[in-house]
């Protein structure tokens, strides 16, 4: 397969589960495994320690990673731990740090207060990124305090990690500091393809300013994938309880994606958080057909290879599909002989 494409692994099915479909994603020529870690259910270094012992060759990332739960320092050590528990293949590391600013109300609920995201951001990336060098760093900002630290390892290899560093971005100003100072951007899924086109046209007037060309910069996203040959009406159903979701409970989704104020605050009334069933239910009576479809790829395989090719075509280097239905098996199929 020459086309990267990649699984969005959250916490849908069984993890024991997720480990088989991980060797199949590799067997059908898959290239990367984004493991989530939004929200309070599985953690992302637990599941991509045992997505990499379990795997050979697929690469595994953070799908992504809110600095505001770790320590610069301590995530740096995750990813060295894991960037050698998943060997080299072709002479590079398998682990890729997708990091992200985190979202309300689950930070304010645990005591997290998100101010001056951007400045937190920057200095959370720069410490990481001159701890995996493994040399020893002084580092002095507003969050990020290092006095004399080193990732400490004494045994093993001290070489530099080659870990590229990605921040999920979804507004104006974040998506230009991943254009400057990240290897990558994970760019959000619940958008339409004009916005990402905006979005990637931020991203390289950040690059621009670190004197780089957008094609340096690597451009996966997320996107959600509600397939089935069988019932698309089921499909594009599941695709309705998500938008509410988002459109409900993460205010910066529900602005990319230019769904109206009135059809957000309607989800709003309806919907609880920590969100049941019965909520997610509720609330997608109010979002349209067509915002699901603007927004999302749903409905048979080719429908929603279709839309995935409308994303690529906008620039998006890597796809990452996120298997709404649970059926991750029958996206793999859909998707391994290219689209």
């Amino acid at each position: 397969m020459s086309q990267r494409m990649a699984i969005y692994m959250q916490d849908k099915i069984d993890l024991r589960e997720e480990l088989e479909l991980a060797l199949y994603m590799e067997e059908r020529g898959f290239s990367e495994i984004w493991q989530g870690d939004n929200r309070l259910a599985r953690d992302c270094v637990v599941a991509m320690s045992a997505f990499l012992t379990h795997t050979r060759r697929i690469s595994v990332a953070s799908g992504v990673l809110p600095i505001w739960t770790r320590n610069p320092a301590v995530i740096a050590a995750s990813f060295s731990t894991m960037w050698e528990l998943g060997g080299k293949v072709n002479g590079r590391g398998r682990v890729m740090l997708g990091l992200g600013a985190w979202w309300e109300p689950i930070a304010g609920r645990v005591g997290v207060d998100l101010h001056s995201p951007l400045v937190a951001m920057r200095e959370n990336i720069e410490a990481i990124r001159a701890l995996l060098t493994m040399e020893e760093i002084t580092y002095e900002g507003e969050f990020v305090h290092l006095d004399q630290v080193s990732l400490d390892v004494v045994w093993g290899d001290r070489s530099a990690r080659d870990i590229p560093i990605y921040l999920g971005a979804t507004g104006p100003m974040m998506l230009e500091l991943a254009g400057e100072i990240c290897d990558g951007v994970c760019l959000n899924y619940g958008v339409s393809v004009d916005y990402i086109r905006s979005a990637i046209g931020l991203v390289e007037r950040g690059a621009k300013r670190a004197d780089k060309n957008i094609n340096e910069i690597d451009l996966p996203e997320l996107i959600v994938v509600s397939l089935s040959d069988t019932d698309p009406a089921a499909a594009l159903h599941e695709g309705k309880k998500l938008a509410a979701y988002y459109f409900a409970t993460e205010p910066h989704i529900m602005k990319a994606s230019g769904v109206s104020e009135e059809i957000a605050e309607k989800a709003k009334q309806l919907m609880g958080w920590p969100a049941t069933e019965e909520d997610y239910e509720r609330a997608s009576t109010v979002i349209p057909d067509e915002i699901v479809h603007d927004i999302m790829a749903v409905g048979t395989a080719e429908d929603c290879r279709r839309k995935v090719r409308e994303y690529c075509d906008a620039g998006v280097t890597c796809p990452i599909l996120y298997p709404l239905m649970g059926n991750i098996r029958e996206v793999i199929d859909a998707f391994a002989d290219g689209f």
